[in-house]
């Protein structure tokens, strides 16, 4: 939906967002290819015009409900070379989508394999004002403001979950919760929480305010789901062998923030974009 917003006209927009936010429909967004995660500039996929369609062929991966999805954001390199994202509705001959099995975090969510092989879409399923991969970083500068929330969300649970614990279970004749290295751990935790919502917040003003950049919005990606994962592991260690059992939940969070800490740019990815604001200069490559 954010590319939908951010980059196609009013007449695609209409076409998909009412739907969209009724959930009447549901889309995916197909950037990430097999051998391009981190290096997602360097995509494959080539979308070749032949009159008034383009014919896409390539391979996506990690794609979010793709496999269900009525409509699926393509990016694509075309013939000059420059990226662009393509509609591509359900059941359009030559796509298909297979859910990745076997994962143990987000399994609450099936992400999907894609092949394009010879798909035709009308030259008007181009998104209006996508034509290079500047376009598509703007949508992903938006949606790493989502991911950081997606880390507080986490925190805030296994904070919840451990407290809840402490106060409950007793050792040593007394409830967990009156141990001050219980009391230490988990004034820890509150602290990292509260520096996580707090740097969400001002993240959401500067949003608000258009003054969102990259650097900011991967700066919160990078430090909430650093931090989210080191108080996820502290519930876990609370809750002893009890962390382990899903019933407790702590391990679902546990293995979720591995996921969070990875898509939408990797921990590395980010500092990089964090650094080259810094310094000025661009770090990804030694060339």
């Amino acid at each position: 939906m954010t590319s939908i917003a951010m980059l196609c006209s009013e007449e695609q927009k209409q076409r998909w967002l009412p739907p969209m936010a009724q959930l009447e429909k549901q889309g995916a967004f197909a950037l990430t290819e097999p051998d391009h995660g981190s290096d997602a500039v360097a995509l494959e996929t080539r979308a070749h015009r032949d009159g008034n369609v383009y014919v896409i062929n390539g391979a996506k991966r990690w794609i979010g409900g793709a496999s269900y999805a009525d409509v699926t954001i393509i990016w694509a390199r075309d013939d000059n070379g420059d990226v662009g994202g393509f509609l591509v509705a359900k059941g359009t001959p030559g796509f298909e989508a297979r859910a990745i099995t076997g994962k143990v975090a987000k399994r609450a969510s099936l992400q999907a394999d894609i092949t394009l092989t010879n798909v035709r879409v009308p030259v008007d399923n181009r998104l209006a004002f996508s034509r290079s991969f500047k376009d598509t970083a703007r949508v992903l500068t938006e949606a790493r403001c989502g991911i950081a929330w997606h880390a507080v969300g986490h925190a805030m649970a296994a904070y919840e979950i451990a407290l809840s614990d402490a106060k409950e279970r007793v050792q040593f004749g007394h409830p967990l919760a009156g141990f001050q290295i219980i009391q230490n751990k988990l004034a820890g935790m509150l602290a990292k929480l509260t520096s996580m919502q707090l740097l969400c917040l001002r993240l959401a003003q500067l949003q608000a305010g258009g003054k969102l950049t990259d650097a900011r919005a991967s700066l919160a990606k990078m430090n909430n789901t650093r931090l989210a994962r080191e108080v996820v592991a502290d519930a876990r260690e609370m809750l002893g062998g009890n962390g382990i059992l899903l019933e407790y939940h702590i391990a679902r969070h546990y293995a979720d923030i591995e996921g969070v800490f990875t898509y939408e740019g990797t921990d590395t990815i980010q500092s990089l974009i964090v650094g080259r604001a810094i310094a000025g200069r661009q770090a990804f490559s030694p060339h």
